[in-house]
């Protein structure tokens, strides 16, 4: 079992950057692919994008490709999201994810099995 916790949401301007990190519990982190999703008010939640157990490759959603970068560290346990020149419409609260198994469902929320509880990203314009 995997329990996540996120960290690093809040508020920030229209073209500014923040970092959302991810901590896992066990041993097995490096085990399961990653994914983050976000959901915004009176929206259904949304992929972000995710990344390969070994880290090397990486999904994006087309809203964020060439804004937001994924990354692991699978000696400490940590999932990164950081994510440059955000936009108003990025303002969601955003999850990170864990999944057993690496499949073509990787932008689908039934694909991951453990889920953080969430951290609020507020861009104002």
């Amino acid at each position: 079992q995997v329990q996540l916790v996120e960290s690093g949401g809040g508020l920030v301007q229209a073209g500014g950057s923040l970092r959302l990190s991810c901590a896992a519990s066990g041993r097995t982190f490096s085990s399961y692919a990653m994914g983050w999703f976000r959901q915004a008010p009176g929206k259904e939640r949304e992929f972000v994008g995710a990344l390969t157990p070994n880290g090397v490759t990486t999904y994006y959603a087309d809203s964020v490709k060439g804004r937001f970068t994924i990354s692991r560290d699978n000696a400490k346990n940590t999932l990164a999201l950081q994510m440059n020149s955000l936009k108003p419409e990025d303002t969601a609260v955003y999850y990170c994810a864990a999944a057993k198994t690496w499949g073509l469902g990787f932008r689908t929320t039934s694909n991951y099995d453990y889920w953080g509880q969430g951290t609020q990203v507020t861009v104002s314009s």
